[in-house]
């Protein structure tokens, strides 16, 4: 007798938790620097173009692939075929979560340090001296522990189950986070020079357009939208026949570019604020703009303590959201393919997370000293899923949904139940032509930025 498959409630459910397995650490910290790096509002538009055609297309593809087969990645595939490249195309996308959320739960355990100080008296000040980042991460044991604790709270969601773990958090913190992202970035743009950010920000100038332009904003609306991890074939297998996959996209969508324009104007207007002409700099301080400059920021600001643990409390939300989501992937991809308990498969993710984790948690004290291709485990884990596997993943999806399932098949999946399906010829002409090309290029990109082919 087959097993029921676990399922969400609803449409709520569904987009709530989608919409947190987008919304992360890559929109708190890196959407606000490659906007204010590339362009500022040239960048802005270019992104939200991207994500309202590339972005759709992949939700929409990978969404109806898990719901029609009611698989994790690797049974999804091969509901389709036998063949190596149908085993190839499931793996890649099972196994990327795998090895994202140990080291990601290494960075949210950093996230949960910060907040812990936040809430000690003289925290701010602390947080906000020089050499504090880089003294935290090389003491292996309190990484270690911070690590651990991040991953604890994970797996326990996770053991819970879809609709009383995954789905119940979800709904919990997601308007939360809105919430407090609101509230922040209204407090950032009010500042005295902010405005001067607001405007860098929101109003696109022609002469701030270039090529890399377009590439970080295909880039990290690549990453923002969970395409490629496995994850939105994994949620569209718990996905009802009832709910809407082309509503749903809209507003996980609309969800992610929301919270993406919420922390630029957290972030920006506080920069220039507090930096003046010196915004250009730090803006490009990549991710120790979260860890160095933001703590500097609010140590400087009237109410910073406050404004420091609601931004903490926020960005804490967003990666274990997003956390949640990579680890029901790998935990889904256990139980569909090894047959194994939810408890047991949680149960071995855990164990691989604190393996994997710990090497990316002592990378930068105790093992500092070991480099994979001149990298520090974390940076190497992060180069490897992201510039490499992602992109060739969903080259994977789209080729299976051009040769193997037949557009037209995912089309009878969105229109179930007389559903309409309004942005049809948009997904058609991007999943045969323009989504290949861009992958490719983000590959190429990716992998020539970090071997110095190419500066990005």
């Amino acid at each position: 007798m087959e097993k029921k498959r676990n399922s969400f409630t609803g449409k709520l459910g569904y987009v709530l938790s989608a919409a947190g397995a987008s919304v992360g650490l890559g929109n708190i910290w890196r959407f606000p620097y490659l906007a204010a790096k590339y362009g500022g509002g040239i960048f802005l538009i270019i992104y939200v173009l991207l994500a309202v055609t590339f972005g759709y297309t992949m939700i929409i593809a990978e969404t109806a692939l898990g719901r029609m087969t009611k698989k994790s990645p690797v049974g999804a595939y091969q509901h389709f075929g036998h063949g190596w490249q149908f085993s190839f195309g499931g793996w890649i996308n099972a196994v990327i979560p795998i090895l994202i959320v140990p080291y990601y739960s290494v960075i949210g355990g950093w996230v949960i340090r910060y907040l812990v100080e936040y809430l000690l008296p003289g925290g701010a000040q602390n947080l906000a001296a020089d050499g504090y980042f880089g003294a935290f991460i090389s003491n292996g044991p309190s990484v270690e522990i911070c690590f651990l604790v991040f991953s604890l709270a994970n797996l326990i969601i996770i053991y819970l189950g879809v609709q009383n773990g995954i789905e119940r958090v979800s709904k919990f913190m997601m308007p939360v986070l809105v919430i407090l992202a609101i509230i922040v970035a209204i407090y950032s743009m009010t500042l005295p020079g902010a405005f001067e950010g607001v405007k860098y920000f929101l109003i696109p100038h022609a002469a701030n357009f270039s090529w890399m332009t377009v590439v970080s904003a295909m880039g990290q609306m690549f990453y923002s939208l969970s395409i490629a991890m496995g994850i939105l074939v994994t949620f569209g297998s718990y996905m009802k026949k009832e709910v809407s996959i082309e509503d749903s996209t809209y507003q996980v969508e609309l969800f992610d570019t929301g919270i993406a324009i919420m922390a630029g104007l957290m972030i920006i207007p506080a920069v220039f604020a507090f930096s003046g002409e010196s915004a250009a700099e730090n803006l490009n301080a990549g991710p120790s703009l979260m860890f160095i400059t933001m703590p500097k920021i609010f140590a400087s600001m009237g109410l910073g303590s406050v404004m420091g643990l609601m931004f903490f409390v926020l960005v804490l939300f967003a990666a274990l959201t997003s956390a949640i989501a990579l680890t029901e992937s790998a935990v889904s991809t256990f139980e569909d393919e090894l047959h194994w308990s939810r408890q047991k498969s949680t149960i071995v993710m855990g164990i691989i997370m604190i393996a994997l984790g710990t090497l990316s948690a002592l990378g930068y004290g105790p093992l500092s000293t070991v480099t994979i291709i001149g990298m520090q485990f974390l940076d190497f884990f992060d180069f490897l899923t992201n510039s490499v596997m992602m992109p060739i993943a969903a080259m994977c999806t789209c080729l299976l949904v051009i040769r193997v399932i037949n557009i037209d098949k995912i089309a009878e999946e969105v229109m179930i139940d007389g559903k309409p399906f309004r942005e049809r010829t948009v997904f058609n002409f991007m999943i045969k032509y323009l989504c290949p090309f861009f992958v490719a290029i983000i590959l190429f990109s990716s992998v020539a930025s970090v071997f110095g082919w190419i500066k990005m």
